[in-house]
């Protein structure tokens, strides 16, 4: 028998409601079945995010591995297609997966030693660029889902959002978003990428310094990477300075980065306005201080 995470648990209803409940009142079987399946031993205390459960285990010749219990939806649906295109280089190894559930056996890093404890800021925002580097030379699968058809359904839901923010400063920074945005979904991108490379989703490993875990995976435009380490560890001062040193790691235009930065903050603004919240300050602050970079 496992314990199951509060946290976890108040997530899951939080997000998926009925769906996130049966997954939590499912998991203790799910961890059994598969322990049992692929013949693995509980070695420490479950961990957990925002919607998984990884349990640290031993494989049967005693490989150390981490078992991650999910459930399966559209933003994780592709993550082992990526993992195993990357093939652990700047992201962890993928070792096993089970397709109907989503279920994942994965290479066991180092989980007390995470990128969001390096105090050098500007150090963690070098290290997500040169992974990001690595990670976006990758052609994305048939199959992915796909920037391009994300940003119509974005653009739509984002003039119906806009008329609803109250605010006339933060209805512009939402409306300049979007035009930023139809000036490039025509050339959406075809890169695989992470989606949700922030400070926390990258641990040390014996093998690399750092690699990438948790993948969002889908195919587009690197600029479209840029947006969590901005957002993440947020210092207004230094929105600038990361958002140049990112893109000329990654050697990216600047005006095109910009413009899927902003559709980033798109989505954010779209999802908190249909929630029925304020838009969230730094949000708008990262869009005031990314104006004019474009040289």
């Amino acid at each position: 028998m496992i314990d199951i995470p509060e946290e976890l648990a108040a997530s899951q209803e939080n997000f998926n409601k009925e769906a996130g409940r049966a997954f939590i009142a499912a998991l203790p079987d799910l961890a059994a079945a598969f322990l049992d399946r692929w013949d693995l031993r509980i070695t420490g205390a479950p961990r957990h995010g925002v919607s998984a459960l990884v349990l640290p285990v031993d494989r049967a010749d005693g490989t150390p591995a981490v078992l991650k219990l999910q459930l399966r939806d559209e933003e994780t649906a592709g993550e082992p297609v990526a993992l195993r295109l990357w093939d652990g280089d700047g992201a962890v190894r993928l070792l096993d997966h089970d397709e109907p559930t989503g279920t994942l056996l994965l290479e066991r890093l180092d989980a007390s030693r995470v990128l969001a404890h390096q105090p050098d800021v500007h150090e963690a925002v070098l290290v997500i660029a040169r992974l990001l580097a690595r990670l976006n030379t990758t052609p994305a699968p048939e199959g992915m889902r796909r920037l391009g058809d994300i940003a119509p359904s974005l653009l739509e839901r984002a003039s119906s959002a806009r008329n609803r923010v109250p605010d006339p400063a933060a209805r512009r920074i939402v409306a300049d978003c979007a035009a930023a945005v139809r000036e490039v979904a025509d050339e959406p991108g075809d890169r695989l990428l992470h989606w949700d490379l922030h400070y926390e989703n990258v641990l040390a490993a014996d093998r690399a310094p750092w690699l990438a875990i948790d993948p969002k995976p889908l195919a587009g435009d690197p600029g479209f990477e840029l947006w969590p380490a901005l957002i993440n560890r947020f210092d207004a001062d230094d929105v600038g300075w990361r958002f140049d040193a990112m893109t000329d790691v990654l050697g990216l235009d600047r005006e095109r980065a910009r413009a899927w930065t902003y559709g980033r903050l798109l989505q954010n603004c779209v999802w908190t306005v249909e929630d029925g919240r304020p838009l969230t300050d730094r949000h708008l602050e990262i869009a005031r201080r990314l104006r004019g970079r474009t040289t």
